[in-house]
């Protein structure tokens, strides 16, 4: 399940946005987070599990007004969590969150959303 974020998530969002490299640091890791609070185009959306835990968050930029593409910026799983089938479980989801919507992905993200499509009946 996906779940927009909100302030009540800060700590839970940011700890999982620590797992990416670019954003060890804490200032960036603000800075990034601040983005996503300030700026309607840019989403963060955390990732609750089948036991409905959080497992994982997921950034996404709204490319044009209609929501017609999506952009998935990063999306970070706990370790636990990094199998090929959570991750095509949460592009799944995220499909049906924007339903109109072609997924694109980042360069660091493109190679997982192009295997997420092959593997689409």
């Amino acid at each position: 399940m996906l779940i927009k974020y909100s302030p009540d998530y800060q700590k839970i969002a940011m700890g999982f946005m620590s797992y990416i490299p670019e954003l060890k640091d804490l200032d960036h890791l603000r800075m990034e987070l601040k983005l996503y609070t300030t700026d309607s185009r840019h989403q963060l959306l955390l990732y609750k599990n089948n036991g409905g835990n959080f497992a994982g968050v997921i950034a996404v930029e709204i490319q044009n007004q209609q929501n017609q593409i999506v952009m998935v910026r990063y999306l970070s799983l706990s370790p636990a969590e990094r199998s090929t089938n959570n991750i095509y479980q949460v592009l799944d989801e995220i499909q049906a969150y924007y339903p109109q919507a072609k997924i694109m992905g980042s360069i660091a993200v493109t190679p997982l959303i192009l295997a997420w499509q092959q593997r689409q009946p």
